[in-house]
Parts: structure tokens; sequence; C-alpha cells
């Protein structure tokens, strides 16, 4: 490809990861207005993302076994039209089950990114670049995160909440128009994918690593879904004051939280090029325990502190887990390996979705909402700490940085 064709590979790239954590979080805010306007309460709303949180999961192995028969790039501007159309229709439906049957849609399209948008990116990155080309396209997916919080609460104060579905969604309409005039102009073309080196590890290491990490990026991504989805609820439970009137307020302390998660993942990537891989795996887990425990008790500024550490924390994990799943997985299967990564954790959306909704229904409180993923984040430091020791901190060029 050429050095145009790899400079629009990393930009839309880069938008589609910001895209994906935008379109797939910022129902959370726009379901507080939904509580009004249509007099619902918010356990029985929430639940309307269940369908999409599911395909977010389900969709992405057949994505990523679409994009290498058809390419990347026409997958990725079908992304960006689909995205787009879904959330357009979402912001037009006039009752529950149609904005649930749309919020599938938007799960649908959403899955296409992670198993194409992060691979295409890889293979389009000059030989050396590839580690800092991933940790800058990392930071633009929690910066989706944070965008999704402000730019949701401020069209609702502003114009409602069909503007915070039809707005974001003109645009990845339009995102993809222009990657599809610049396809049929032949500056970006699919490019053959570089074999990999292959692994060194013995088979027991592998299946071991592989088993123990199947369960800690499902944990985390429980963990993840669970607190995006209760953050901004939470906050406007206990900002005592901090967010002043209206949601654009909420999402913008939501917002912040984010950007500081995004910039972690740097920090998580430092240590990880530096110190054994297990241990800043472990230690990831090992400091949200107490951040999760006190954040169910918390309200006001201290909670806003810690909310900020324990999405700083998770993130921060990334490099660390993805240079390990990098690791040991064979690599011939690289591509499935990630795949059943990203399947695990959306996949853990719908549950997460359902585990807000019982413990709200059942308790009225968020406290044992946090309390549970604090035990759920113990349970996967002990799992971790089973990994296999030679995880150090050398890592391989293909470790990818969501």
């Amino acid at each position: 490809m050429s050095n145009n064709g790899s400079r629009l590979s990393l930009i839309f790239s880069c938008l589609g990861h910001f895209y994906v954590h935008l379109f797939t979080a910022f129902y959370f805010v726009i379901v507080l207005s939904l509580e009004e306007v249509w007099a619902l309460p918010y356990h029985e709303l929430i639940e309307l993302w269940t369908l999409g949180a599911l395909m977010v999961g389900l969709a992405a192995l057949p994505a990523g076994w679409l994009s290498d028969h058809i390419g990347a790039p026409i997958m990725m501007s079908a992304y960006f039209l689909g995205l787009g159309a879904s959330s357009i229709f979402a912001g037009l439906s006039d009752s529950p089950s149609v904005l649930m049957l749309w919020l599938g849609g938007i799960g649908v399209f959403a899955a296409i990114y992670h198993p194409v948008g992060i691979p295409w990116l890889v293979r389009n990155a000059r030989a050396g670049r590839q580690g800092q080309l991933l940790a800058f396209n990392g930071i633009f997916g929690s910066l989706g995160v944070a965008g999704a919080a402000l730019v949701a609460g401020a069209l609702i104060d502003f114009s409602g909440w069909r503007a915070a579905f039809v707005v974001p969604g003109l645009i990845s309409v339009l995102t993809g128009l222009i990657m599809l005039i610049f396809l049929w102009a032949g500056v970006i073309r699919r490019d053959e994918v570089a074999a990999e080196e292959p692994s060194s590890h013995s088979r027991g290491d592998r299946l071991r690593a592989f088993t123990i990490l199947m369960f800690s990026m499902f944990a985390a991504g429980l963990i993840y879904q669970s607190t995006q989805g209760a953050l901004p609820k939470v906050l406007e439970i206990r900002h005592e004051g901090l967010a002043g009137d209206g949601l654009s307020g909420i999402g913008a302390l939501v917002a912040t939280i984010y950007v500081l998660a995004g910039f972690s993942q740097l920090i998580g990537g430092y240590l990880a090029d530096r110190l054994t891989l297990k241990w800043v795996y472990v230690g990831t887990y090992l400091v949200q325990i107490p951040l999760l425990w006190l954040a169910a008790g918390f309200s006001g500024l201290p909670f806003m502190l810690v909310a900020a550490l324990m999405v700083m924390a998770g993130a921060g994990a990334l490099p660390a887990e993805n240079m390990l799943l990098a690791r040991y997985a064979p690599s011939h299967r690289q591509g499935l390996a990630f795949g059943m990564k990203f399947v695990l954790t959306f996949g853990a959306g719908p549950v997460a979705v359902q585990f807000l909704a019982l413990v709200i229904s059942q308790t009225g409180s968020f406290y044992w909402v946090f309390a549970s993923l604090a035990g759920l984040a113990m349970a996967a430091t002990l799992l971790a700490t089973g990994l296999p020791r030679d995880a150090s901190a050398a890592k391989p060029e293909s470790a990818l940085a969501e």
C-alpha cells in the first residue's frame, strides 16, 4: 500500500475505534432521558440494549471471516454505513420494541470493528511502528467511551434524545461514503497478511495460558461493561453537585474518567515493556479489588476519584493482556485467538446488562453491583497467578492494544 493508503488506514482505523466505543456506550446516557420521556423504569429501558450487546460479541467471528474473503476495507466501509444507519433509525423509533431492534443493528455492525479494523491497521503499518500506532489507536477507543457520555449528554440537553442517536449516525454514514470514494479511486486497497513467526512455547503452557486468559478476559469484559453501563446512573445519583444541572454535566464527568483511562494504556504499555507480563497483568486486577469495593460506598468527589482509578486500572491491563494472548496463541491461529477475545469481551455486554437490571431491580442500589465486581476481580487475580512463569517483558510485534 502507498504512503497515502497507509495514512488513510490509520485515520479510518482510529475513527472506527472511536466510533465503536461511542456507539456502544451512548445508550447508557440516552436511557436517562428516556426514563422521563417514555415514563418507563431504568431497569426495563437498560434491558433494551441486551440484543445489541449480544450481537457485538456474537457477530465478531463472522465479521473476521468475511474480512478474510472480501477484504478489510470493504468491511470497514460497511461498518461505518451500517452503524450510522442503525443509529439514525434508532433515533426515529416510536416504541421500546422498535428501539431494541435498531439497537441490535448497532450491535451487529459494531462487531465488525475489532476483528477487522485493528488487524487491518497492523498489516498496513510500517515495520517497527506497529506498537506505536496501536497504542495511538487504543487511545481513540477510550476517547470514544468518553465522547459517548459527553456527546449524548450535550445533544440531549440541546435537542432531545433522538438527536443523540441521529447526529452521530449521520456522521458515521458520511465517513463510510468518504471511505468508499477512496476505495473506488484505488487509494485504499486490500493488502496481503504477513506471516507470523512460530511460537516457542510448549503446548501445555499455551493451553494453560489460553484457558486462564479466556476466563480473565471475560471477567475484564464483565467489569468493564458493567462499570460503563452503571457510571452515568451512579453519577446522576451520587455526584453531589459536581455535575451541575442537566445530563451534559453527567456526560462531562463520565468523559473525564474515560479520557484518563485512555492514556493509562500508555502507562500499562510502558510497564509491560519493562517488567514481567504475568505480574503486570496480575497487578492490574489486584489494584481493582479495593477500588471497586470503595466505589460501592463512596459518593461525590471521592467516588469520582475512585471511579477514575478503577477504570484506569482496567484499561491499563490491555497491553499486557494482548501481549500475553499474542505470545501463547498458535501463530497460525492468531486471528482466531483475537476473534475469541472480542467475542468474550463484548459477549460480556449482555451479561452485564442483565446483571445490572437484576441487581438494581432486586436491591434498588448500586452498592452490590460494585461489591460483586470486586469479588470477580479477586477471582481473576487468583486465577491469573497461574499463568506460566516465562511471561516476560519481551513481546511479539503482533501484540495488539485494544
